[in-house]
Parts: C-alpha cells; sequence; structure tokens
C-alpha cells in the first residue's frame, strides 16, 4: 500500500520505537489531560465538531456502531445521546487514555451500551461486515499506515454501512491560514506544556496535520479503497473537517 508523508510524522523524533508505540505512549501521558485542553484549546467548539460529524449518519438508524481510536471515549458517548444505536465498540491502542474513558461511561450509566477494548486500527479483531458505521474523531492523523487502517474499517463495514472521519485540516483564506499557523506552531505547544508537562504532543499534533492528505486527497484515497459516495465538509473556516464514504 502506498505510504504518505504523514505516516511518517512521528511524536518523538528521537525515538528508535514504530509510529505506533510512540503514538500510544504519547497518549499514556497526556490521558489525564486530554479532554481539559480539548476543550480549552479549541475553545470549546470541538463539541459542536463532533455533532455535526455525528448528525452524518443520523439517515443511516445504525444499530451497532465502532469508534476507532476513540481515546477517551467522547465521541462515543455523544454519538450514543444522538443517534442512541443498540451499541458502540470503541477501540483504542492507548489504555491510559482508555481507562479514563470507561470511568466516565461507568459514571454516565452507559457500560451496557458503550464498551472500550485495547484495540489496534490497522489489524481490526472483528470479523467482515460487522459494523453499520465506522467513527475516527482525530485519529486518521495518528495511523502508522493510513491505508491499511481505512482498509480494515470498509472490511469490518457492513455492505451499505458507513464511515465519518472528523480530522483537523488547513484553512485555505492566507490570512486565516497564518493565524492559524501561528496559534499551533507556537501557542498549542506552550499551553500542552503548561497544563499538561507535554509539549511534545502538541508540536506532534500540529506537524501531523501540516503533512496529512486533507480534502480531495482523503476523497482520492477514500474511492482507491473502493469507498463510494465520499464527500467532505469543511467546518469553522476550514480548521476541521467531516469525510464520509460507503462501503
Amino acid at each position: 500500500m502506498k505510504t504518505y508523508s504523514h505516516d511518517a510524522i512521528v511524536p518523538f523524533k528521537d525515538s528508535g520505537e514504530s509510529k505506533k508505540k510512540q503514538v500510544e505512549s504519547m497518549f499514556d501521558k497526556i490521558a489525564f489531560r486530554y479532554d481539559f485542553l480539548n476543550r480549552f484549546l479549541s475553545a470549546g467548539i470541538d463539541v459542536t465538531w463532533r455533532k455535526k460529524a455525528i448528525r452524518e449518519l443520523s439517515s443511516l438508524h445504525p444499530k451497532n456502531i465502532l469508534d476507532v481510536a476513540t481515546g477517551t471515549g467522547d465521541f462515543a458517548v455523544t454519538s450514543y445521546k444522538i443517534l442512541k444505536p443498540e451499541k458502540i465498540t470503541g477501540i483504542d491502542i492507548s489504555e491510559g487514555m482508555l481507562n479514563i474513558g470507561r470511568k466516565k461511561i461507568e459514571n454516565l450509566g452507559l457500560q451496557h451500551q458503550i464498551q472500550l477494548l485495547n484495540g489496534d486500527s490497522e489489524a481490526i479483531y472483528f470479523e467482515d461486515s460487522s459494523f453499520d458505521a465506522v467513527t475516527v474523531a482525530f485519529g486518521v492523523r495518528n495511523f502508522e499506515d493510513l491505508e491499511k487502517g481505512l482498509s480494515e474499517i470498509y472490511r469490518v463495514l457492513k455492505p451499505g454501512g458507513k464511515l465519518v472521519v472528523l480530522e483537523f485540516s488547513k484553512p485555505s483564506s492566507p490570512i486565516i491560514k497564518s493565524l492559524y499557523n501561528f496559534y499551533m506552531k507556537f501557542i498549542t505547544p506552550n499551553i500542552g506544556k503548561l497544563i499538561s508537562k507535554n509539549n511534545d504532543a502538541y508540536k506532534y499534533l500540529n506537524n501531523s496535520v501540516q503533512k496529512f492528505p486533507e480534502r480531495e486527497n482523503f476523497i482520492h484515497i477514500l474511492k482507491k479503497i473502493k469507498y463510494r459516495h465520499s464527500f467532505y465538509k469543511t467546518l469553522s473556516l476550514g480548521i476541521c473537517t467531516i469525510y464520509c464514504g460507503e462501503k
């Protein structure tokens, strides 16, 4: 499968470990402040982004959803509140993030509706055609092999099932883009260092966004893997993008 420049972007440049192991370690380290920093750094607008992405599944009425790179389960919880499926399964490689997500789900009394499991997005351990829908929020940038991850998602989707991806992107307006780049390059890592004691994670965030094959390029990859009816919608002046594709 083809590799992309973002595949080589890693959190810790001097580490000899694979991207996958580095991403796992990074999220374990920042898990305790992850939800707070998401709200703080986006001024809360990430909540609106999530809701808009999830509503792309409203007409499908999915009963069984897989949330890939689920992290602390934010997207899974919001999906359940909006869509009310029978079951949501979240998978992630970071046990630190999952532990926080499990506590959150238990506190909400949703442990029978949402299950969080340790799992690899590029080697999903469910059978072919298992899910009505698959979601990924801010996770595809972290795939070590983008095409492999998207192909695995395609495999576990039922025919007629839908993939919804929510991901950061770069604004197209030159003025907004310059402000965005300054914020992502200088402000975000310093706030991340102050609050989570880890600025590598937020430098990695900016570097991976800069190299990610966004918009038309990402749609081209989906079509290559045989997703149909693929499209994207930009949010907040292009800072974030929703991508959809069907099996």
